[in-house]
């Protein structure tokens, strides 16, 4: 699962993602029209960059409900395997389309809705401990990483209100995700993945050859204390064990 993260700075100026979108350069963190956000869990917004709208950022919910249910879900990871590879085999395979594509919560989105969450972090708990035991996953270098992620727009029937959210896709786990251990990783967009990852035309093979773990050897885990389970926005150097 990957269900906490950091949008600390969001500086990608050091990075080959610009040259494929150029938004990147402008965040809004930097320029001090958001405020930093340390913690983020399920049913807080967040600031992502869609298929639809690539030269701007948008807040939206993390915990995605799907257009046709009748109440809010807040599914905030989406298997690429589906309901395949149950034991996270981490030498899994997809067939010519992935399972994700057979999930009637998710086999829209990914299909028509993916974008991208820029995050300086995100946290990962050991598969015994979960979050008791959290880490901080990040590059070495401290340069931001973008997610493949899939959202849904959801009407409350009540109330009418638009709700746009999201869910990370997951894939089974890094080798250093592995190490801690943990089953599952967050799916990156590499830089030359980008084009593909957010072209509306891409067919769902294209698409199926993105969903897998990414290289983590420029990586690093550093164990953080379970009090950020408190939810407070704490800089992450007050949560370092």
């Amino acid at each position: 699962m990957c269900g906490v993260f950091g949008q600390t700075r969001l500086d990608f100026s050091a990075t080959d993602y610009v040259h494929h979108l150029p938004i990147l350069l402008d965040s809004p963190i930097i320029a001090g029209k958001v405020p930093p956000a340390h913690n983020i869990w399920t049913g807080m917004y967040a600031l992502v960059i869609t298929a639809d709208t690539p030269t701007q950022y948008e807040a939206q919910l993390f915990g995605l409900t799907p257009s046709w249910a009748k109440k809010k879900m807040y599914l905030f990871n989406a298997r690429s395997e589906g309901k395949l590879n149950e034991t996270n085999d981490t030498h899994y395979r997809h067939a010519a389309k992935a399972g994700i594509y057979e999930m009637p919560s998710f086999r829209g989105a990914v299909q028509y809705r993916r974008a991208v969450l820029p995050v300086d972090y995100f946290v990962e708990g050991t598969v015994k401990e979960r979050l008791n035991e959290p880490f901080v996953v990040r590059r070495q270098d401290k340069n931001p990483l973008l997610l493949g992620i899939i959202w849904e727009e959801w009407a409350d029937a009540t109330t009418g209100e638009l709700l746009r959210a999201f869910s990370i896709i997951t894939t089974p786990a890094t080798a250093l995700l592995q190490s801690l251990p943990h089953h599952r990783s967050p799916l990156v967009i590499e830089p030359k993945m980008l084009p593909l990852w957010l072209d509306k035309k891409a067919s769902p093979a294209q698409i199926t050859a993105l969903l897998y773990a990414a290289d983590s050897n420029e990586w690093e885990a550093k164990r953080v204390a379970s009090t950020l389970k408190d939810r407070s926005n704490r800089p992450l150097i007050e949560m370092l064990h």
